[in-house]
């Protein structure tokens, strides 16, 4: 198992080509894991008392236009 100091170590010793490679992996990676645990939240429904209170304000006319 690799550890994280590990892992900072090599880091250090990419070409910029590379960890820019990196860099946009990472990137994506980590969008995939919030997509992912947002997904499981609203399939949980620890979201649903954020919509409605979202709905109760725009059928009340209280929200805001984004």
């Amino acid at each position: 198992m690799t550890t994280v100091s590990e892992i900072k170590t090599a880091i250090t010793q990419l070409t910029l080509e590379e960890l820019r490679e990196l860099r946009t992996w990472y990137e994506q990676f980590e969008a995939d894991q919030w997509d992912a645990e947002l997904e499981a939240d609203v399939a949980a429904g620890r979201l649903d008392s954020l919509a409605d209170e979202a709905i109760r304000d725009f059928q009340a006319g209280t929200a805001t236009e984004l």
